[in-house]
């Protein structure tokens, strides 16, 4: 997969070029920019423009001029098409063989969807139907529908001093990530239960979501800053990173954020905690939530001013070795149950999604890897066109089928809402049957008992036991 992206990764240029010249991407592209177009012209010129010489040729050599014209637009239009062709087969060997065969949908006519905490029952009845306004399935599709997609972009400013001005077949993690963020500040500002409304004006608190997103250093939340943030972790414009690095990158940028800004201006309206496992994260075993610790950020963030603030929660996880570990898939399940939650960051090994629902033991995700041009969204335009931030199809992948390096999001309102998470994870943990995706405890001097609390010290469990170092 590393070879398929470096393989088409962008390539810098000098800067005494005048236009970079791209590789085809294969990954779908909405349209071309006028950059794209204009250089196209001199080709459309060629295919139909008359011939210069006509008007000192005689009549015959016109007619024969002529002749050769349409012949030559024939041709044109005859690679074109085939160019298309072939460029849409390799989308798709490309996505099949990266993703898995397109599914959409749902998996199951019968089975309960869990969607960020919310449970839809759809009956066999009603999902044979066609989908009307007062349905479960078209509750559903609504729910989805108004989580906020987060994709490739093109035609920003470039990302420091590289010639990147797009995270084509690279920034999917960095997108996936942007997406939980938004999220949890959608629930922030709006609850959980908002909806998206074609017909009605859109609401200020909205753009104020969107508008932290932007692709720009202006924009607090950008891939630009991210990166700049995120360069001790490994990332880098042009560089694929996994789902530790970037949950310590946005801790380190909501920490940058709440330096910079007064409590009154904060972009970011809640604490950013991980959760690790002991000596943060550098030994196996499962991560641990130390309520402690979780009180302290709450804390900081407030600068000294309450003891304790709304809070997003992210638990990196490495759950198996090439793919995730079955009997971990139920607990992962279970999460979706959680109110307080905001999903998973996880996909295929070098292809992240950000899954924000399940049914069974598949997963529905939004896809970042859409190539789209650069929006500007602010609270001050509200006729702005946001529906590249928003998707209607419904897709799925079979959750044995993903990477185990996955991180999972929380969003906690406040303290009553936390302390019903701890209640929710503990029991989890409890069930886990000795494989809990991370356990809770009070305080630093109950981690150890904590941490061995549901997994038997045998050596045949050493053995099976498929936490990697993070």
């Amino acid at each position: 997969m590393k070879a398929l992206c470096d393989r088409f990764a962008p390539q810098q240029s000098s800067k005494s070029e005048k236009r970079d010249n791209p590789p085809p991407s294969l990954v779908s592209d909405s349209g071309s920019s006028d950059h794209h177009n204009k250089s196209k012209f001199p080709y459309w010129s060629n295919v139909f423009a008359p011939s210069s010489s006509s008007s000192s040729v005689s009549q015959s050599s016109s007619s024969a001029s002529a002749h050769k014209q349409v012949s030559t637009a024939r041709n044109g239009w005859t690679a074109l098409v085939k160019k298309a062709y072939m460029a849409s087969g390799a989308i798709r060997r490309f996505q099949e063989r990266v993703l898995g065969p397109n599914r959409t949908g749902l998996p199951s006519t019968t089975s309960d969807v869990w969607l960020l905490g919310v449970c839809y029952k759809i009956s066999e009845d009603e999902a044979s139907k066609e989908t009307d306004d007062g349905s479960v399935m078209a509750a559903l599709q609504q729910d989805f529908s108004s989580r906020i997609l987060l994709t490739y972009r093109r035609g920003f400013q470039a990302i420091g001093e590289t010639t990147y001005t797009s995270d084509v077949n690279w920034g999917c993690m960095i997108r996936s990530s942007q997406m939980l963020f938004a999220q949890a500040l959608l629930f922030h500002r709006l609850g959980r239960s908002w909806r998206s409304k074609k017909s009605e004006a859109l609401e200020q608190e909205y753009l104020e979501t969107l508008e932290p997103f932007g692709d720009s250093e202006a924009s607090a939340f950008s891939i630009h800053n991210l990166i700049l943030v995120g360069e001790s972790y490994g990332l880098a414009a042009g560089s694929w990173v996994g789902p530790y690095a970037i949950c310590r990158s946005w801790e380190s940028l909501a920490c940058k954020k709440r330096k910079q800004t007064d409590s009154s201006q904060q972009t970011l309206h809640m604490a950013v905690h991980i959760v690790s496992g002991s000596e943060d994260g550098e030994r196996g075993g499962a991560p641990i939530l130390c309520i402690e610790d979780a009180t302290k950020s709450c804390l900081e963030f407030s600068k000294g001013n309450a003891e304790w603030t709304p809070i997003l929660l992210l638990v990196p996880l490495v759950l198996g070795l090439d793919r995730v570990n079955p009997r971990y898939i139920p607990s992962l399940v279970a999460t979706f149950t959680f109110p307080q939650s905001l999903g998973i960051l996880g996909g295929k090994p070098g292809a992240s999604t950000y899954i924000v629902g399940v049914q069974d033991d598949k997963g529905f995700y939004l896809d970042p890897h859409e190539v789209q041009q650069v929006v500007t969204v602010n609270k001050e335009t509200k006729d702005v066109d946001t529906s590249s931030y928003h998707c209607n199809v419904l897709r799925y992948i079979p959750l044995e089928s993903l990477d185990p390096s996955l991180a999972l999001g929380f969003y906690c309102r406040d303290k009553d809402d936390f302390d019903d998470f701890c209640l929710r994870a503990s029991k989890l943990a409890e069930e886990s049957n000795g494989a809990p995706l991370f356990t809770v405890t009070q305080t630093h001097s109950l981690i150890i008992h904590s941490s061995c609390e549901f997994v038997e010290n045998t050596e045949d469990d050493e053995r099976e036991d498929d936490w990697q170092l993070l």
